[in-house]
């Protein structure tokens, strides 16, 4: 992915040329100087709607879940 540098300082650049440079795939970087304040990537393809049951059955949770841990476990007693 290619990245483009951009000194905030130096450069007024509007947010809608930003967001053109990330839809084309590029990487944003926002400096202030050449230090680094924040970076404009874009989204991946996989991020979207969430569908429920999707998954049915892969997880499970165990019947003693919320028991309480026993006195070892906040003790640091037990297994290294």
């Amino acid at each position: 992915m290619e990245t483009k540098m951009i000194d905030i300082k130096k450069e007024d650049t509007p947010l809608k040329k930003l967001l053109a440079f990330v839809s084309a795939g590029m990487e944003v970087v926002l400096t202030e100087g050449k230090v680094p304040v924040a970076r404009i990537v874009p989204m991946s393809k996989g991020a979207g709607m969430r569908i429920p049951g999707l998954h049915v059955g892969k997880v499970w949770m165990s019947s003693d879940f919320d028991a309480p841990l026993p006195d070892s476990f906040w003790l640091g007693e037990g297994s290294a």
